[in-house]
């Protein structure tokens, strides 16, 4: 697998996979699609385990096997707790790989990531919707996005970084469909049938390019604190 037509014959696949499930929930065949999605994530990480095995390579290839198990509970499962709680672990090690590349101060990193955590799970017990579900969701999404804002100040640091912002980014719009497709099951909100529509079928719009980008910025050039590649 570590042949120089790995990536275009990866880019092929997902390609080739990416059309057929959108064309699938696009027609309502949701249960049709389901081990499509499944079997694109898998390539992802089968990807980063073909290597190259630096650390930023072995980071990656922890976070996707993560989030093959993430997708494992929810796909195929719907265990959703277990689900929401790999999918933590997976934020934990892509932010791993940018306290190596730089990030932020250490403090405002803590700070920051903690207080907005505090303040959501905050929210959503005054809104009355706090669970243990809800809980692990907002921490998550919290870590997600502190990370995709963290990624940023990266993005001069080589391609690897580039191409690990753009995939949580991607990662965060995936997440903002998630949250609006189930919001009339926690608040008394209706988006829309047409909205709601959309954006289950915008999670996997984003979500699919979103990982196979973070698998390619694990085969970038490695990356030393404090400079350029």
């Amino acid at each position: 697998m570590r042949g120089k037509g790995l990536v275009p014959l990866f880019l092929t696949a997902e390609g080739a996979l990416y059309a057929a499930f959108l064309t699938l929930d696009l027609s309502g065949r949701w249960a049709e699609s389901t081990y499509l999605k499944y079997l694109s994530i898998a390539l992802c990480l089968a990807l980063a385990l073909a290597g190259p095995h630096g650390v930023e390579g072995r980071l990656t290839a922890a976070a996707l096997a993560l989030t093959l198990l993430a997708d494992t509970f929810l796909l195929l499962y719907a265990q959703f707790v277990a689900g929401v709680a790999a999918f933590c672990g997976v934020q934990l090690l892509y932010l791993a790989r940018i306290r190596r590349a730089g990030g932020w101060p250490v403090p405002l990193c803590l700070l920051l990531r903690a207080g907005l955590a505090a303040g959501a799970l905050v929210l959503l017990g005054a809104l009355g919707v706090l669970s243990l579900l809800t809980g692990l969701a907002a921490g998550y999404f919290v870590q997600l996005l502190c990370n995709a804002l963290e990624s940023l100040t990266l993005r001069r640091r080589g391609r690897s970084c580039r191409l690990m912002a753009a995939g949580l980014w991607l990662f965060v719009g995936c997440d903002l469909c998630v949250g609006l497709h189930n919001l009339p099951g926690l608040l008394p909100v209706d988006p829309g049938a047409a909205v709601s529509a959309w954006a289950a079928v915008g999670m996997w719009l984003f979500y699919l390019p979103s990982q196979v980008l973070l698998a390619l910025s694990g085969r970038g050039e490695p990356i030393r604190k404090g400079g350029m590649p």
